[in-house]
C-alpha cells in the first residue's frame, strides 16, 4: 500500500495535537480519581473544621472563589501575593479587607499530606466553595477539576473587574456579562450574599445624601437604616451581618430581604429596587421557593467554576498557595519555569 503524503502527514499530526488539547480543554468530575480520590472528603473535612472556629469561614472562602473567577479566570490568582515580577490582586480597591487566604492554607497543608504537588489551588477553592454552602445548609453540587494555576496575578483586571457594592444594575450586568455569566447568574450569584458580613464602609454611604440627593437610600427600608447607623456608630470598620435574620445559614432569606428594602449593599438591593428591573422577577421566584434558588444556583456555580480555566500543560500546581512554584516544568514537577502559558511537551 502506498505510504502517507507529507500533506497528510502533517494534517493528522496536527489532528492529534488538537485532540491532545481539547482532552485537557474540559473539566471534569473524575479528574482526580485515580490521582487524589479522596479529595473531596479531605476538602469538606477541613472546611468544616474551619467554620467550627469561625463562623464566617464559609463566606471568606466563597468570596475569594467569585474573586479569583472574574479575574483572569478561574485560576487561583487571587492568592498570589506580592513579589518580584507579581503585583497583587488582593492590592485592589475590589479586594479591600478580603479575608480568608490562611483558611486556603490549612485546606492545601491537609490535601498536600495525601496528594503531593497534585491539587491545583484553583480546583481547591472550587471544592472549598461548595462544601462552604452546603455545610450551612446550602445546596451541593459535583464539582468539576482540573483547573491549574496562574503563575501570574493581574491587579488592573482586579481594578476593572470585580463587581462594586457601589454599582448600578447596568454596571454589575455589564461586568458579569464580560466573563460569560447572564442576568440569572448575576441574581442567583448574588445570593451567597445570605450569609457572611460586611463592613460598614461599604454601606454607610446609602445613610444620608445618596447620590448626592441631600437623603437617604430610598431603596433602604427606614427601620432598617436606622438600626444600621446604630451598628456602624461603632466605627467604618464594623461588620453587620449580609442577612439580619439567619445569618450563619445559607437560605433564600436574601431575596425576601430584598423584597421589604432590607439589602445590606446598595448593589444588592438594585436587583429589587431597579425601576423596570427583569431582575425583579428572577428575585421574586426565588424569594417564593428556596429549591428555585438552590438549583439556579448550582448552575451559575458551575458556570462561574468554567470561566477560563487554565488546563492541560498551562499554569502549574502550586506548592504555596500565595507564591508561584520556583522552578516549573511540565505538570508543576522540577525545571526551569516557563512564561504563562508556555510549557513544553
Amino acid at each position: 500500500m502506498a505510504s502517507a503524503s507529507p500533506n497528510a502527514a502533517v494534517a493528522s499530526f496536527f489532528f492529534l495535537a488538537l485532540l491532545f488539547r481539547a482532552s485537557f480543554a474540559q473539566l471534569s468530575e473524575t479528574y482526580y480519581d485515580q490521582t487524589c480520590p479522596r479529595l473531596p472528603n479531605i476538602v469538606r473535612a477541613s472546611v468544616k473544621k474551619a467554620i467550627q472556629s469561625d463562623i464566617r469561614a464559609g463566606a471568606k472562602l466563597i468570596r475569594l472563589h467569585f474573586h479569583d473567577c472574574f479575574v483572569n479566570g478561574c485560576d487561583g490568582s487571587v492568592l498570589l501575593e506580592d513579589a518580584p515580577g507579581i503585583v497583587s490582586e488582593l492590592n485592589s480597591p475590589g479586594n479591600q479587607g478580603i479575608q480568608g487566604l490562611e483558611i486556603v492554607d490549612a485546606i492545601k497543608a491537609d490535601v498536600e499530606k495525601e496528594c503531593p504537588g497534585i491539587v491545583s489551588c484553583a480546583d481547591i477553592l472550587a471544592q472549598a466553595s461548595k462544601d462552604s454552602v452546603d455545610v450551612q445548609g446550602g445546596p451541593s453540587w459535583r464539582v468539576l477539576y482540573g483547573r491549574r494555576d496562574s503563575r501570574i496575578a493581574n491587579k488592573t483586571g482586579a481594578d476593572s473587574g470585580l463587581a462594586s457594592p457601589f454599582e448600578t444594575l447596568d454596571e454589575l450586568k455589564a461586568k458579569f456579562a464580560a466573563v460569560g455569566l447572564d442576568t440569572t447568574d448575576l441574581v442567583a450569584l448574588s445570593g451567597a450574599h445570605t450569609f457572611g458580613r460586611s463592613r460598614c464602609v461599604f454601606f454607610s454611604h446609602r445613610f444620608a445624601n445618596f447620590n448626592g440627593t441631600g437623603s437617604p437610600d430610598p431603596s433602604l427600608d427606614a427601620n432598617y437604616r436606622r438600626f444600621l447607623e446604630g451598628v456602624c456608630a461603632a466605627g467604618a470598620n464594623t461588620r453587620a451581618n449580609f442577612d439580619p435574620v439567619t445569618p450563619d445559614v445559607f437560605d433564600k432569606n436574601y431575596y425576601t430581604n430584598l423584597q421589604v428594602g432590607k439589602g445590606l449593599l446598595q448593589s444588592d438591593q438594585e436587583l429589587f429596587s431597579t425601576p423596570g428591573a427583569d431582575t425583579i422577577a428572577i428575585v421574586n421566584s426565588f424569594a417564593a421557593r428556596e429549591g428555585t434558588f438552590f438549583k439556579e444556583f448550582r448552575k451559575s456555580m458551575i458556570n462561574m467554576g468554567n470561566i477560563k480555566p487554565l488546563t492541560g500543560w498551562r499554569g502549574e500546581i502550586r506548592r504555596n498557595c500565595r507564591r508561584v512554584n520556583s522552578n516549573s516544568g511540565l505538570f508543576g514537577g522540577e525545571g526551569e519555569g516557563e512564561g504563562e502559558g508556555h510549557g513544553v511537551m
